[in-house]
């Protein structure tokens, strides 16, 4: 999962695109990158880290020019922690395209062979998102005609480019002298918003992953990006648009988004993070209502952050005491998002700490958003008893993690899902819990859908198993994991 962004203004581009990043870095720690264009040159800058870290005042300095775009990046796919692997990326013919990329490609390695033998390009990382620009610029070449580049062409390449691509992505790119483009998948997995404000010299538009993105900077949402749409916003401010004909299945964003990714403050396709959370904790209520009588629980208790609407509308729900009983370090990152299972077991005691007062003598109901891995849950757990508490029921709002996620998700390994060929005794066994609650898979999906009724479904694969591009096999997932243990073996 990754956060992207695109604005052309009419002033200065750079601290714009600074600031969309830091209300972006939350879908993504370990590396982020800004490209900007004056006339027909590129600047950019980019670097392994948080964006406070990565960008100094003379990087910014030297990025010139009122259009742009910027990333920040949460490994999937290549390298973790790898500077060449930093987005955006860049390839100088035809025009000169810089790209940033959400999501990940299941076809990946077809793709790669196929530049080098059919195309002749090469691709210098195991980047995926390397491989995406490659193949836009390759069909970018194949639509122009002359030494005019239009709209049109554009479209054609993009069209192009999704019989050729296969799985999830939501992308920002920039031509020198020409300007913004941005599309996103057939099946809409990965978000990408467009919003608009009136700038000091004429209107200016933006292209965000989420449009918290956009109201941090003043930008009013216009609409969320279509399914296979591509939209061109020229550097003199005309917008153009089209959805390809390859989107033809419908809508199915990634419920992950809802339950852990977006922030709650963000509209994603139509749908408010936090209602849709606020929703998925009264469903949850009931499941608790169900497994347990009244009296066995003496308060409710979040994991911060993402958990707390759910948490809080079960409490309502319910009519119990609703505490905050772990009081979060904001400058240690997301665990779930950190690369390496001890760094993550390792950074939630940094994370978090329990308030003794809130579970001595108490009967605990633990709330969280999910449990993927299981790292946090248990520790989250064992927290809860030294300080104390009589007994402790663990909830997750979203159902059991089982199955693999390709579309961007850092759990491409079966064996490292606490839930894969475990049942929910086992699963709260192995953390330590005295009781387990799951969201029902189905009421999530409702809980989600019942906001907008346009969404033709849920991309839920790491829930369902069911991987709504149609072309995810066993075989895949066995190459995805071979290639995940070897760059484990090589860091």
């Amino acid at each position: 999962m990754c956060g992207v962004v695109g604005i052309v203004s009419t002033g200065p581009v750079n601290q714009m695109l600074y600031d969309a990043l830091l209300l972006l870095q939350h879908r993504g720690q370990d590396a982020a990158g800004i490209a900007t264009a004056q006339g027909k040159r590129i600047f950019m800058s980019r670097g392994t880290g948080l964006v406070r870290d990565v960008f100094r005042t003379r990087d910014m300095r030297n990025l010139f020019g009122e259009m742009g775009i910027g990333h920040v990046r949460y490994p999937t796919a290549g390298s973790a922690m790898s500077a060449e692997e930093a987005q955006p990326f860049y390839v100088n013919a035809p025009f000169g395209i810089v790209l940033g990329h959400n999501g990940n490609l299941t076809n990946a390695a077809e793709l790669q062979d196929d530049m080098y033998r059919r195309d002749r390009r090469h691709i210098n990382t195991e980047s995926d998102s390397e491989v995406l620009l490659n193949v836009l610029a390759h069909e970018l070449q194949r639509a122009v005609t002359g030494l005019t580049l239009d709209p049109d062409a554009v479209f054609a390449a993009v069209d192009a480019l999704h019989q050729r691509a296969r799985g999830a992505y939501a992308c920002v790119g920039m031509i020198p002298g020409f300007g913004l483009i941005g599309f996103r998948d057939p099946y809409g997995i990965r978000p990408l918003v467009l919003g608009h404000q009136l700038g000091p010299r004429g209107m200016e538009y933006m292209l965000a992953s989420e449009s918290v993105a956009l109201e941090g900077l003043g930008f009013q949402l216009d609409r969320d990006i279509a399914a296979g749409e591509c939209i061109v916003i020229t550097e003199d401010g005309q917008v153009f648009s089209k959805v390809s004909a390859a989107a033809k299945n419908g809508l199915f964003p990634c419920v992950f988004e809802y339950v852990y990714f977006a922030r709650p403050d963000s509209l994603i396709d139509g749908v408010s993070v936090y209602e849709a959370r606020l929703k998925m904790g009264e469903s949850l209520a009931q499941r608790v209502q169900e497994a347990f009588p009244k009296g066995d629980i003496d308060v409710v208790v979040p994991v911060p952050e993402s958990s707390r609407p759910a948490a809080m509308q079960l409490a309502m729900k319910l009519g119990l005491s609703y505490r905050e009983g772990f009081i979060k370090n904001r400058y240690v990152g997301r665990t779930f998002i950190m690369p390496g299972q001890e760094i993550r077991r390792k950074s939630v005691r940094q994370k978090l700490n329990a308030m003794s007062s809130e579970f001595k003598d108490k009967r605990v109901l633990i709330v969280d958003d999910s449990i993927v891995r299981g790292t946090t849950s248990q520790e989250i757990v064992q927290m809860a008893r030294e300080s104390g508490a009589r007994g402790v029921i663990f909830a997750s709002a979203a159902p059991p993690v089982r199955f693999p996620n390709v579309y961007g998700i850092d759990m491409p390994t079966r064996n490292e899902l606490i839930a894969y060929h475990r049942s929910d005794d086992e699963i709260c066994r192995a953390i330590g819990a005295d009781a387990l609650v799951y969201q029902g898979i189905e009421a999530m999906k409702s809980d989600v859908q019942s906001f907008n009724s346009q969404l033709t479904g849920l991309e839920a694969s790491c829930f369902d198993g069911h991987y709504v591009t149609g072309d995810v096999s066993a075989e895949l997932l066995d190459r995805l994991e071979a290639s995940r243990r070897q760059q484990a073996e090589a860091a």
